[in-house]
């Protein structure tokens, strides 16, 4: 699946599994291990967990084994490697304290 192609399904299945304020950043320019990182809440840690999850069996279904998952077992904070796109889920305590939006789009 192409990269473009591949953020926009993210995207979608994390809407799918009612995750808010989906924010996906461009960072080619900015990094060598991803051009993309699609930044998400979840209501709760179990929320979080459920949308890492899900997107990880979602791109397996499509034929996009992620490389790594990481933070699923307490929920606050859940990474998924898909390659050339990064996924953080996280509740809305660690997206304002880490506001990692603000850090990779300058």
């Amino acid at each position: 699946m192409q990269t473009e192609a591949l953020n926009a399904f993210v995207i979608e299945k994390i809407e799918d599994m009612k995750g808010k304020d989906i924010v996906s950043i461009n960072i080619s320019d900015k990094s060598s291990f991803a051009d993309y990182m699609i930044i998400c809440s979840g209501n709760s840690n179990r929320h979080v967990k459920s949308i890492a999850q899900s997107i990880a069996i979602e791109c397996r279904a499509a034929g996009c084994e992620p490389r790594s998952m990481e933070g699923n077992d307490v929920g606050e904070w859940a990474l998924v490697d898909l390659n050339d796109i990064i996924v953080h889920v996280m509740t809305n305590e660690q997206r304002d304290k880490y506001n990692l939006e603000q850090l990779w789009s300058e």
